[in-house]
C-alpha cells in the first residue's frame, strides 16, 4: 500500500521523518491543488504511523496502486457543508432573525440525534411567509464553494466521470450549482411557493438518507459498472446510508459519525485533496 499525506503545508522535514516511520521506498510529490501532497510509496502501516500524522494534523490515506483516477465512474457529493461551505437552511432561517433556533436543528440532525426528515419539516415550517426573493439574496451573498470544489470536478470530469450532487437541501441552490458547474444529475428538495412566499411546507416527498442513497445507487450501476469506481462524499449522518454504497467513501471536514463509517476523511485540505487519493 501507499501513503498519500497532505497538508495545507509540510515542512520538508516532516515528510521525510514520515517516510522514515512508514519505511516508505519512496517518495512522490503530487502537484497542483491548494494544499502540498505527497505519496509515500510501498509503506509499512503501524500504530506509530497513523500517530505521527495525526501530530502534524495531515490529511493522510492507505492507498492501494491500483485506485486509478481513469476508474473513476461516478463522482457523488452532498452539497452543505460539502461541496458548499454553508448550511442553506439556516443562512434563509437568518433572513428571518431565527438563525439560532434553526442551526441548532441543523446541527443535531447532521450528528445523527434526531430524524432528518422530522428535522427538515421542523426547520421548514418555521421560514413560512418568507420571500422567495431571499433564497436569491443567501445564493448571492452568502454561497460559496468549498476550496478546491471546482478544480475536484474538472479532475474527474476529464477522465469522464459523471457527477451527482444529491442534498437534503433545496433545487433553488442545486439547479443554480448544476448549471453554474455543469453537473450531470441533482437531486433535492423542493420548498412550496406560493404568491412569492415560502409556505413552510415541502412540495413532494422529501430527499432523505434513504433517498439520497437509493439515487447513488442507480447511477452506480449505470456508470460505475465492470470494474468502475463511484466516490461518495458527504459530512453529515444523513450521507452515511450512500457513503456505504459507495466503492470509495470520503469525509469530508465532517462529523465524527461519518468519519467512523467512511474510506477515508478529509479534514485539514480542500475538496481538490480527494483528487490526490487516485493515482
Amino acid at each position: 500500500m501507499d501513503l498519500v499525506v497532505q497538508a495545507p503545508h509540510i515542512e520538508p522535514v516532516e515528510i521525510g521523518a514520515l517516510a522514515d516511520v512508514a519505511r516508505a521506498r519512496g517518495i512522490r510529490v503530487i502537484e497542483g491543488g491548494g494544499q502540498e501532497a505527497f505519496r509515500l510509496i510501498e509503506v509499512t502501516a503501524s500504530a506509530a504511523l497513523t500517530d505521527a500524522c495525526g501530530r502534524g494534523a495531515f490529511d493522510h490515506a492507505l492507498v492501494s496502486p491500483d485506485l486509478q483516477r481513469e476508474r473513476v465512474g461516478l463522482v457523488a457529493m452532498d452539497m452543505d457543508s460539502t461541496l458548499i461551505t454553508i448550511e442553506c437552511i439556516d443562512e434563509i432561517a437568518d433572513m428571518l432573525g431565527i438563525k439560532p433556533q434553526v442551526a441548532a436543528i441543523t446541527a443535531s440532525a447532521m450528528r445523527g440525534e434526531i430524524d432528518f426528515a422530522q428535522s427538515l419539516t421542523r426547520r421548514v415550517a418555521l421560514l413560512a411567509g418568507l420571500s422567495v426573493d431571499a433564497l436569491q439574496r443567501v445564493y448571492d451573498e452568502r454561497l460559496r464553494l468549498s476550496p478546491g470544489a471546482e478544480r475536484m470536478l474538472q479532475g474527474f470530469k476529464a477522465v469522464g466521470a459523471k457527477t451527482l450532487l444529491v442534498s437534503g437541501g433545496f433545487t433553488f441552490f442545486t439547479e443554480r450549482l448544476r448549471e453554474r458547474l455543469a453537473l450531470d444529475e441533482t437531486l433535492s428538495n423542493l420548498l412550496e411557493v406560493e404568491n412569492g412566499n415560502l409556505t413552510g411546507r415541502i412540495h413532494g416527498s422529501i430527499v432523505d438518507a434513504r433517498a439520497k442513497a437509493q439515487r447513488f445507487a442507480e447511477l452506480r450501476d449505470r456508470y460505475a459498472r465492470a470494474g468502475g469506481i463511484a466516490v461518495a462524499i458527504g459530512d453529515g449522518a444523513n450521507d452515511v446510508p450512500m457513503l456505504e454504497r459507495a466503492d470509495v467513501s470520503i469525509a469530508y471536514h465532517a462529523k465524527p459519525v461519518v468519519r467512523e463509517r467512511t474510506t477515508y476523511a478529509i479534514n485539514h485540505c480542500g475538496l481538490d485533496a480527494v483528487l490526490n487519493l487516485f493515482g
